[in-house]
This record gives structure tokens, C-alpha cells and sequence, in this order.
């Protein structure tokens, strides 16, 4: 199988500090948002292991791209996201015809109420069962809201939590506005250290 990558322009990060001096919030500009090919609810439901009308289909299930494509999937609910299940031989099928290679679920039910959106991501084809943490994927989130007005017209601000369903709680920062075609995208986030290494001979 042959894996596609993307690079797409510099994407300018700003850094928030905190008290110490230290690096707080990160935050990168994305690139205007690309819409892309709109998949049937029944084909991608089936592929998930859920029920069309699982999918809260007011809205498409669609490519978009402010770099790397992810085709964004709107559900209904937690119950929805928490049940969602890849065939992965089925996903591999779908992505081979379109350039969104990665699945990215959302809906408007949170664990948390500070929160306003709960997300994940699958990433099979880049060899990413599950991502907790997606900063791609919430740019063409912020874009694809904005769009088809999810939270209604005018600037977005949105927390979306992602990676609670693997145990890897994260909270990103969502951010922008619209004028017609034109996009200001922002995403932001916290981190945190997992793991570090050190070269050797």
C-alpha cells in the first residue's frame, strides 16, 4: 500500500505563556479551508458499524482539506460516537477513490460541559487506529462549521474534547471567522509530555 503526505505551506504558531515564562497555549493559523467530495450517510454508517440514522444528516459527510483531508462525520450523539466502530477493510476501500484518507466523527454531545463538541479521529490508512489529539483534523472541523453555520452565522469559539473514548483525555482551542469564502482558522491546544528519547552512537 502506498501512503500519500501532504505539505502545504508554513503554518504560523503563536505561543500564550504563562506565570513561569513558560509556554502555555499553542496556536497555529490553518490555510483557507477546501471542500471536497460529499459521501452517502449509508455508505460511511456502514463502514462505522452504525445505522444512517445514527448520522445527523442536516449536514454532509464531506472532504475537507485546510492541508491534510480528513472527511468529516456528523452524528447525533455520544451514544453514536462511543459505538462507533471501524471495518477497516471497508475504509481502505472508500479512501482508495477520494483524498481524504482519515475519518474525523463529531457531534454536539460532550462528556464535559465546558465543552461543546466531542470528537474522533481514525487514521487506519496512516496507520493511526485512533488519534487523541488531532489539530489537522479540528482546522477542517472549524472550517466545515463555519460553513454550514453548525452553531449558527457569525465568529466561532468552540472547545472540542477528543481522545476520551482510549483513555487520552484533550481539550482543543477552535477559533475563526468567515467572510464568504474567505477563512481565518485558528486551533489551539495544550501540551503534555508522554514520553522522550535520547540518541545514541
Amino acid at each position: 500500500m502506498t501512503r500519500e503526505y501532504y505539505i502545504v505551506d508554513v503554518i504560523p504558531v503563536d505561543f500564550t505563556y504563562n506565570e513561569a515564562g513558560k509556554p502555555d497555549l499553542l496556536t497555529m493559523k490553518q490555510v483557507n479551508p477546501v471542500f471536497g467530495k460529499v459521501i452517502e450517510p449509508d455508505r460511511i454508517a456502514g463502514i462505522l458499524n452504525l445505522e444512517p440514522a445514527d448520522l445527523d444528516q442536516r449536514y454532509p459527510v464531506q472532504e475537507v482539506s485546510t492541508g491534510l483531508p480528513f472527511l468529516l462525520v456528523p452524528l447525533k450523539n455520544l451514544a453514536n460516537i462511543k459505538k462507533a466502530k471501524v471495518d477497516v477493510a471497508g475504509l481502505m476501500d472508500l479512501v482508495g477513490g477520494q483524498e481524504a484518507k482519515a475519518l474525523f466523527l463529531f457531534c454536539p454531545e460532550t462528556y464535559e460541559p465546558d465543552n461543546r463538541l466531542n470528537a474522533r479521529m481514525f487514521g487506519h490508512y496512516y496507520g493511526v487506529p485512533e488519534d487523541p489529539a488531532t489539530g489537522s483534523a479540528n482546522g477542517c472541523l472549524a472550517g466545515y462549521l463555519m460553513k454550514y453555520d453548525y452553531f449558527g452565522p457569525g465568529p466561532l469559539e468552540v472547545r472540542v474534547e477528543q481522545g476520551y473514548e482510549i483513555g487520552r483525555k484533550s481539550i482543543l482551542y477552535l477559533s475563526g471567522s468567515r467572510q464568504e469564502d474567505d477563512y481565518r482558522i485558528l486551533v489551539g491546544g495544550r501540551v503534555q509530555l508522554v514520553a522522550k528519547g535520547e540518541l545514541v552512537d
